[in-house]
């Protein structure tokens, strides 16, 4: 009876983390939904904190969850789940999460963890345990989705730029300021949808490990669902300013048509790989279609140097909080 209360105590526990984690996803990439529409002075910072929260929490009545299950089971073998494993990961993506937050780079929540399954996988078992289908796919959208952002974003401001050349830019400024809302609506959607499934898929992971959920079912509980994207929701409304100023002010000068460009761009994007079930970064999709929009202006409209910065934080990320996870994960079989 005592290891009964003992083993739900521990699941608890880690459902607990996992949602402080999920907290921290919306708080640390709060940048990515509304850097743009603060940059341009479309909204204040505390009314673009509400306007991307409450789109965050939407997206659960929008999105299947085919994000969640590609995490839940497309990462790692279930079979070796357990609680070790997921709190090594959790603590491993939870770790990179606050260094990039405090130094104000804008690293992939996301990315960092599922670096964090992958490390505390194979501190337990080895490369056998990785499911590599499903981290291959993972590890080629951290350069197609900054990629497809850029191109998206580029061809939105062409495209604007080409349509409003005989508009005056008072008015042009105007018209896009409302539709600025629109398109970063449609990002933090893009954001709620894509994000909080890959905590939801780790929640998932660890009910079905210890026998709480079945290995059968279509979706997790209704309440592992509705927490995760209320977890983001409030961490969003917390917000992350550091990485707001690296997002919005740091990489290039936005105007409300390069906001509306660079987010549209990057909600196309979102929505795509939700779709295809693929769990990619946020925070690349909306940093390359910055830089797109950016970069039909003139190359010299781009700080490069700022640019690289981010995309290093991009390489580290996966193999740092992979360490960061393998080292927790020992630490836990060890002393928990």
């Amino acid at each position: 009876m005592q290891s009964i209360q003992l083993a739900i105590w521990v699941v608890a526990g880690l459902v607990a983390v996992a949602l402080i984690f999920d907290f921290m996803n919306g708080f640390h990439d709060a940048a990515n939904s509304i850097a743009t529409v603060v940059s341009t002075g479309v909204l204040k910072p505390q009314q673009a904190v509400a306007f991307a929260a409450a789109f965050n929490v939407i997206a659960y009545f929008v999105f299947h969850l085919k994000v969640a299950a590609t995490v839940g089971r497309g990462t790692i073998d279930p079979n070796i789940v357990d609680h070790y494993v997921i709190f090594g990961a959790l603590v491993g993506a939870i770790g990179w999460n606050v260094i990039t937050w405090i130094y104000g780079i804008p690293s992939s929540s996301s990315h960092a963890l599922i670096g964090g399954l992958v490390g505390a996988a194979l501190a337990k078992s080895g490369w056998g345990s990785l499911n590599m289908d499903g981290l291959l796919k993972t590890v080629a959208f951290i350069f197609i989705s900054p990629l497809l952002g850029f191109v998206l974003g580029s061809f939105f401001m062409l495209a604007v730029s080409w349509m409003y050349f005989r508009t005056p830019p008072s008015k042009v400024d105007r018209r896009f300021r409302r539709l600025q809302l629109v398109s970063a609506g449609l990002y933090s959607l893009g954001h709620g949808g894509n994000d909080a499934q890959k905590t939801i898929g780790i929640i998932w992971m660890l009910l079905i490990a210890t026998g709480i959920a079945s290995a059968s079912a279509d979706a997790p509980p209704l309440w592992v669902i509705g927490g995760c994207y209320l977890s983001m929701g409030l961490g969003t409304l917390f917000g992350g300013w550091r990485i707001v100023r690296t997002m919005g002010q740091k990489i290039t000068k936005l105007k409300p048509v390069g906001g509306f460009c660079a987010e549209s761009g990057g909600a196309i994007t979102l929505f795509t790989a939700s779709w295809l079930g693929i769990p990619v970064s946020t925070t690349h999709t909306i940093t390359g279609a910055i830089v797109g929009v950016g970069a039909t202006q003139k190359l010299s409209a781009v700080r490069w140097g700022v640019a690289g910065n981010i995309v290093w934080a991009w390489i580290l990320t996966i193999p740092a909080s992979a360490v960061l996870s393998a080292a927790a994960w020992w630490f836990g079989h060890h002393f928990l």
